[in-house]
């Protein structure tokens, strides 16, 4: 097994100590942060967040990890899935200890391309799913009884380009969710400018083509994340290269999508580089947030709940440079960003009648973030 994927029992023992002080700061929250880099003190850290007062500790090292980008936790918070960007990419897995937080290597498994960037799980959290930026690919793993990836159940190559002569000269698979019924699931690949439809079979963790297999969007747009609508009958899908949000129809049954608005992510009168990145739904449905690398702000959009477009609410700075990903607390009243090119972490209060967010405390200090989630305390 490669040095940089073994499990650190020396280092969980040594830091048994600074995870009990953590604990005894608060007792709500645990949050994870992975740090996108590789070597000696990088990998995961742990701080605590109070959902009464918004308030998060200054995290403390949790273990080594190569480069963990994109990460889940399970729903029965026992289990961490992450990317491992760079090359050659792949997943890994560990288990928690659900009361001190505690990280546990369990084991990593190739997912057959370069700069794994995106996980998830399927509905039934039976398979896990993984999209390969650089390779243009996803795979899908069984998971073992105890947590750990298992063999391949599906691989799927993408093949072609789009139009933007750097960033689309060939595929990008950027992400790969399932739909609220377990029965399709979505890619979004951002060097083809297409959204992919396939068939999820739960029984054996096979993903095939749907028909139609695609829907294209708008040349040049660089699709990155998708998420559903808590109702299940919209999708939104936040655009990379475009910096756009595009709403569409969601036919359950048929699985199909059809596209009814695209608005921007960035301020009018915007001028300069941006990446949009991350896209997240409010539990309540009423309000969308999207992040913007380059204009270094979170947007925020009501969401109309009888039709499900989208009305600009405002744009809020995200208290760094180059947001990248943010999340909901459990409670869904604070957002939690991570400004992966300065460095820190920024929680903000959210407005549960306005969607709207504001600013709680200084920024806490977390080496480039990548990635970050929350977890209860038990």
């Amino acid at each position: 097994m490669p040095k940089r994927f073994r499990s650190a029992p020396l280092v969980l023992a040594a830091t048994y100590a600074v995870l009990t002080a953590v604990i005894a700061r608060a007792s709500d929250t645990f949050v994870y942060f992975g740090s996108h880099r590789s070597g000696p003190h990088i990998g995961f850290s742990l701080a605590h967040f109070d959902s009464d007062s918004g308030a998060l500790t200054n995290p403390e090292f949790l273990m080594e990890a190569q480069a963990p980008a994109f990460f889940v936790i399970a729903p029965d918070g026992r289990h961490l899935y992450t990317c491992n960007s760079g090359r050659p990419g792949g997943v890994s897995a560990y288990s928690i200890d659900p009361h001190t937080g505690a990280l546990v290597y369990l084991n990593h498994e190739l997912a057959g391309g370069a700069d794994t960037s995106f996980i998830s799980l399927d509905q039934t959290g039976r398979y896990a799913l993984a999209a390969n930026y650089e390779g243009g690919s996803l795979a899908a793993f069984r998971l073992k009884p105890d947590g750990a990836l298992g063999d391949w159940t599906a691989f799927v190559q993408h093949a072609g380009k789009s139009v933007d002569p750097q960033r689309q000269t060939h595929a990008y698979a950027h992400s790969i969710v399932t739909d609220p019924t377990n029965r399709f699931a979505l890619v979004a690949d951002l060097g083809l400018d297409e959204v992919f439809v396939y068939r999820s079979n739960a029984t054996d963790g096979t993903i095939t083509p749907n028909i139609p297999a695609f829907v294209r969007i708008a040349p040049g747009s660089g699709p990155r994340h998708v998420r559903f609508h808590p109702n299940g009958r919209w999708v939104y899908l936040i655009d990379e290269i475009a910096s756009t949000v595009i709403a569409f129809e969601w036919d359950s049954a048929a699985g199909t999508l059809k596209q009814f608005q695209s608005v921007s992510t960035l301020p009018e009168g915007f001028r300069g580089a941006n990446a949009s990145a991350e896209l997240e739904i409010h539990p309540n449905g009423r309000f969308l947030y999207g992040s913007n690398r380059g204009d270094d702000s979170l947007a925020v959009f009501a969401i109309d709940p009888a039709t499900g477009r989208l009305t600009l609410v405002e744009h809020v700075p995200s208290g760094g440079k180059t947001p990248r990903n943010f999340a909901f607390d459990p409670t869904a009243k604070w957002i939690l960003c991570t400004n992966h090119g300065s460095d820190n972490a920024v929680v903000f209060r959210v407005d549960e009648s306005t969607g709207r967010l504001t600013q709680t405390g200084k920024p806490v200090s977390v080496p480039y973030p990548f990635c970050e989630r929350f977890l209860a305390v038990r």
